[in-house]
């Protein structure tokens, strides 16, 4: 697979411009950047969390970076996802392959600015050997209705 099927739909509907990066088998956002040789600053991590209730939301952040839960309402409101549920809500994707999109999964989405601020992004295809990279002003056509707001944790 190089590109997920939602994925490629999403970017379709999008008429987004992109290209694909092949890279060798990594598992963690943060190793993709490395072995891509990509800034782990421009790579997208997703993170999927839950209210408890069934209520599922995207959070995109750098590689570099870790979610901070107290941004987005804390643990008491939000915890992570377990991964069977994650492998159900992204089916069409490899287990921990998501892909930094939520509009083609039926999900809302955060997205943290130290991410758009980039001129370009990097995303999982739903795979562990290729990433859709685009600039940014693309990735903003494929999730218009994506929240901007701080969920990194803050650095010393």
């Amino acid at each position: 697979m190089r590109v997920a099927r939602n994925v490629q739909l999403g970017l379709q509907e999008a008429h987004c411009e992109f290209d694909i990066v092949a890279h060798p088998h990594s598992v963690t956002s943060r190793e993709t950047a490395r072995v891509a040789g990509v800034p782990a600053e421009r790579m997208a991590k997703s993170v999927v969390i839950d209210d408890r209730h069934g209520h599922y939301v995207l959070a995109v952040l750098p590689a570099s970076r870790h979610l901070d839960l107290s941004k987005v309402g804390g643990p008491e409101q939000w915890r992570l996802t377990n991964e069977s549920t994650i492998a159900a809500l992204f089916n069409d994707c490899e287990p921990g392959a998501v892909p930094g999109l939520g509009e083609p999964y039926g999900l809302e989405m955060l997205i943290d600015p130290l991410l758009t601020q980039q001129p370009e992004i990097y995303l999982e295809s739903g795979d562990h050997k290729n990433l859709v990279h685009m600039r940014m002003d693309q990735f903003h056509k494929l999730v218009p209705h994506a929240e901007v707001c701080d969920l990194c944790e803050d650095r010393f």
